[in-house]
């Protein structure tokens, strides 16, 4: 801005010099001595005039300047797109936490049969390891018994072998070209510890959920110097809303299973 106002009163002084070389040395306080009108030809001189010249240094100071909201706080335009997109992500990780938690109850075995319950089990077959469910198809016969499709008949034997070797105390048979898998009823002590490993994944769940609103919070925290406050608090609730749901989801989930255990 100095630098603005020093030019200013240069202008001011050359303009004052040529008026007294126009009109004559009319002041009796000041000798002078008599000045070479050449210097002064205005072609030479100044060609834009002072109000443009004013005008122009504003200009250029304004351009320099932040603007300022009401509360005196810096903003800065952000794509309209910003917040919607970190509510995606939010929603986005919180699915895939309910996700993973439903895989992995899926695995416990109960008294009732569902053909999630194998797909776990990893079968070797020619040197290669792969999941259950990529070599064969699962279905339920009834409340109690599975029956396993094999795509390739001649891996019959090694998906068997690969049932019995599993925690789930399973003892499929032949039956042709499927194994049929009898759900054994659930002792006390068995029912206990699959309680347990769904308490544990229903935890392991929330705290997958609460890390993904707090990814959230931090990415709106970076938003403050750029939203007013109360857009601000909006996001944020927004993002507690979202916490709550997927957490009550999750303890549907666990309660659901854990009525499934306990009906044996």
């Amino acid at each position: 801005m100095s630098a603005y106002v020093r030019r200013a009163f240069s202008c001011r002084n050359i303009l004052l010099l040529r008026s007294s070389a126009l009109h004559g040395y009319s002041s009796s306080h000041i000798t002078r001595t008599p000045i070479n009108m050449s210097m002064f030809d205005s072609d030479n001189v100044f060609n834009v005039p002072p109000s443009n010249f004013i005008m122009e240094s504003r200009r250029t100071f304004a351009k320099g300047r932040k603007s300022k909201d009401e509360a005196g706080v810096s903003t800065i335009g952000i794509p309209p797109d910003v917040v919607p997109n970190i509510k995606a992500n939010a929603v986005s990780l919180m699915e895939a936490a309910i996700g993973a938690l439903s895989a992995e109850l899926s695995k416990l075995r109960t008294g009732r049969a569902s053909p999630g319950m194998l797909d776990h089990i990893i079968v070797e077959i020619s040197s290669m390891k792969m999941p259950l469910n990529r070599v064969a198809v699962v279905s339920v016969i009834d409340s109690k018994t599975l029956s396993v499709n094999p795509y390739d008949p001649q891996t019959l034997k090694q998906i068997e072998n690969a049932i019995v070797s599993s925690p789930l105390g399973l003892n499929p048979k032949a039956d042709g070209d499927r194994l049929i898998a009898v759900i054994p009823p659930l002792t006390k002590e068995h029912m206990q510890a699959i309680a347990k490993v769904v308490t544990k994944s229903c935890e392991d769940s929330r705290q997958s959920i609460r890390r993904a609103r707090q990814k959230a919070m931090d990415a709106i925290k970076k938003l403050y110097s750029s939203l007013p406050k109360d857009d601000i608090k909006r996001f944020e609730k927004e993002v507690d809303d979202l916490t709550k749901k997927f957490i009550k989801n999750a303890e549907d989930v666990c309660k659901a299973k854990e009525k499934e255990i306990n009906q044996g």
